[in-house]
């Protein structure tokens, strides 16, 4: 009689699946794999929260900062309470002060400006990085930061040459300005803080451009 022959297989001992040992090493492995993806979950998830935080503090601190230029501008012409008390009101450490707004109906943009330039600050909302008091003859250079979020000086590549541009000044007057050039820079370029403007009043905006690494620059002209 013929007789059907089977394909030997080797014994169950020596296939993976079967062994107890190979089994709880694989166990193991997952288990550590899983928990270093927990762990990094947490640390972004707590980065992230952080971050969130900080953007909402520095959005009330802008707000706040604003309720202080209108609190100053109301009661600029009143003897017994002066715009100074209000301008040096300690804020921070840096003790900052704001000297004016700035607004941009064209990308909702409405925001105090603050007399220097630094790092803390410029987190808080937009600078006087050089020139004048706001409103008065010559250049005035105002830096912001170009959050993601589109807040501060997040949409100003959107401005365009002919927009329109508020500035107030501490006396709550407000001068028209309109956009007479437009271009982009390397960060070391600052010849738009050139203050020879022949009597003219000038603004210029500041700030970086994310994706090129170069810095927008906005130069606007006094209504006439």
């Amino acid at each position: 009689m013929n007789q059907i022959l089977l394909p030997e297989f080797p014994e169950e001992k020596n296939f993976s699946y079967n062994n107890p040992k190979k089994k709880s090493s694989n166990i193991k492995f997952y288990k550590i794999q899983f928990f270093l993806f927990l762990c990094t979950a947490v640390i972004l998830f707590f980065i992230l929260l952080l971050r969130l935080l900080e953007q909402n503090f520095n959005k009330i601190s802008s707000q706040r900062l604003t309720s202080i230029y209108q609190l100053s501008t109301l009661y600029s012409n009143n003897s017994d309470y002066t715009t100074s008390k209000v301008n040096t009101e300690t804020f921070t450490n840096s003790n900052p002060f704001v000297i004016g707004m700035l607004k941009i109906d064209k990308i909702n943009l409405n925001y105090p400006i603050l007399s220097q330039t630094n790092s803390e600050l410029l987190e808080l909302s937009l600078c006087r990085f050089a020139g004048p008091m706001p409103n008065e003859v010559g250049n005035l250079c105002i830096a912001g930061h170009n959050y993601i979020n589109d807040t501060l000086f997040g949409k100003l590549d959107e401005v365009e040459l002919n927009d329109e541009i508020q500035i107030y000044d501490l006396n709550g007057q407000l001068v028209k300005y309109i956009v007479s050039n437009k271009y982009e820079t390397n960060s070391n370029d600052i010849n738009c803080t050139n203050q020879n403007t022949n009597g003219k009043k000038i603004v210029t905006l500041l700030t970086c451009n994310n994706i090129t690494q170069k810095r927008l620059i906005i130069i606007a002209e006094q209504k006439s």
